[in-house]
């Protein structure tokens, strides 16, 4: 690749892993302000999911449609654990932590897939990965305890920081049927399928929830929400798989570590947060950990290119 390809396709990387940082920011907005946030989720994939059938229009591939019931279903995989299960986790959970807190939890993601590979028998686990989950893991304690990493054994955890941890358990079982989806369907399609389903599930739990009063959201719900559907959905969506195909999922992947640093920057200066020093090292624990644990695949990976 020319040099100059090269330093776009990083500065869409860097660009893509701020702007989902930021998708923290404005989730812990919308939570603030609406009690019942489930119709703005709802809403966020289905403009996502517009924007997404538009980029493959006007890339001239069509929006193909999942033929056989096994697409389907894992289309409905996809909708239910990565959009409906990991949007009522985000909500709920900002609605009782902080957005930078959230996302140092949430930074544990890729050591949870390689864990969960493990476990199935997926991918061997090796020292490293082993000496980087325990890191990682470590780290997490310290962030979910807010600076106590013990604070799970003692029963102090509260329910906004389950929550966040089921934003995990959610989306490593995204990542595993994804993982099918895209045997047979383009990653395109299956984010597009997906957030629709998805986007129909929580409409629905939305109008079970009640409280859906739009003309009373203020103009700060609704920048959040066109910022969590165009810029944390599609368009960083379309630039991560765009620098996943010129550079290899496995260098690409090494940007998501600045996710984290980015959401915590932009919620102190944005929201004002203050995160204390324990949680802030237990936050580049889970850095560090994800770091060691993936970087032996990002090695072997540019090895076989």
């Amino acid at each position: 690749m020319p040099q100059q390809a090269r330093s776009l396709t990083y500065a869409k990387l860097v660009a893509t892993m701020f702007m989902w940082g930021g998708t923290w920011i404005a989730g812990r907005i919308i939570a603030q302000e609406l009690s019942a946030p489930l119709a703005i989720a709802a809403i966020r994939f289905v403009i996502a999911g517009l924007a997404l059938a538009g980029v493959a229009l006007l890339a001239g591939n069509g929006i193909p449609l999942p033929q056989t019931s096994r697409e389907w279903g894992v289309v409905c995989g996809l909708g239910f654990f990565g959009i409906f299960l990991y949007g009522l986790c985000f909500f709920f959970g900002l609605q009782r932590i902080s957005a930078g807190r959230g996302a140092l939890v949430v930074a544990l993601n890729p050591v949870m897939v390689v864990i969960a590979a493990w476990l199935f028998g997926q991918e061997r686990m090796t020292p490293r990965k082993a000496l980087g989950s325990a890191i990682a893991l470590a780290g997490c304690l310290t962030v979910i305890g807010n600076g106590d990493p013990l604070a799970l054994l003692h029963g102090t955890v509260g329910l906004g920081e389950w929550l966040i941890v089921g934003c995990v358990v959610s989306w490593t079982a995204y990542t595993f049927i994804g993982r099918q989806a895209t045997k047979t369907l383009s990653p395109l399609a299956t984010t597009l399928h997906g957030s629709l389903v998805g986007a129909l599930l929580l409409g629905l739990a939305a109008l079970v929830q009640g409280d859906i009063e739009p003309a009373a959201w203020s103009w700060r719900v609704w920048t959040s929400m066109f910022f969590l559907a165009i810029f944390g959905t599609a368009i960083a969506y379309t630039w991560f798989i765009d620098a996943v195909h010129k550079l290899g999922a496995g260098h690409a992947s090494v940007f998501i570590n600045l996710v984290p640093v980015f959401a915590v920057l932009q919620a102190a200066l944005l929201l004002d947060e203050r995160l204390g020093l324990p949680v802030l090292f237990g936050g580049l624990l889970v850095i560090a950990g994800v770091w060691l644990t993936t970087q032996q695949k990002k090695l072997s990976l540019e090895t076989r290119q």
